[in-house]
């Protein structure tokens, strides 16, 4: 695909050009710099070019950091019920800054963090067919880890879940 891709575009885009299109990638939504710096080399621009556009979009207001942090970890919070430790290695994997990942999980309201891990908790128990305690609370352990939970969280989780169901 990207071969064809490559072949397809005879020259690259002019910085201008690849200005307009970057502010357009960016309006339809949020963006870190890291996808728009990805794009703008994709657009056959150098360091230079890719990097006075990068500082242009954020004058304009296209990129912003802060924002698109908060976006995402409020977004795979209440969209797709992630946990703050796959958030946090989203973010990461985005380059973003320490200080804009703290302001993005301030997104994350604690008592419906802790609810939405419940839900995921009760949702999953059903499936697990077993009459052990310990393989039990072992497969729901791994399945809320893998959703990004923290183990403390998911330790009072369970406890909470298994008393109220005894």
């Amino acid at each position: 695909m990207h071969d064809f891709e490559s072949r397809k575009r005879k020259k690259p885009i002019d910085k201008k050009t690849a200005l307009l299109k970057a502010a357009d990638y960016c309006a339809y939504q949020e963006r870190s710099q890291q996808e728009v710096r990805d794009k703008l080399y994709g657009y056959g621009l150098h360091h230079d070019e890719v990097e006075e556009n990068i500082s242009e979009l954020i004058t304009q207001g296209y990129l912003n950091e802060e924002r698109f942090a908060k976006a995402y970890a409020g977004g795979k919070f209440r969209i797709k019920g992630w946990g703050k430790r796959k958030i946090l290695q989203g973010l990461k994997q985005h380059r973003i800054s320490e200080y804009c990942i703290k302001k993005g999980m301030l997104e994350i309201d604690p008592d419906d963090y802790f609810e939405t891990l419940m839900k995921h908790l009760e949702k999953k128990r059903p499936s697990i067919k077993t009459d052990s305690q310990y393989i039990l609370k072992g497969k729901l352990t791994q399945h809320l880890i893998m959703k990004g939970f923290e183990m403390d969280l998911i330790q009072e989780a369970i406890k909470q879940s298994l008393n109220s169901n005894d």
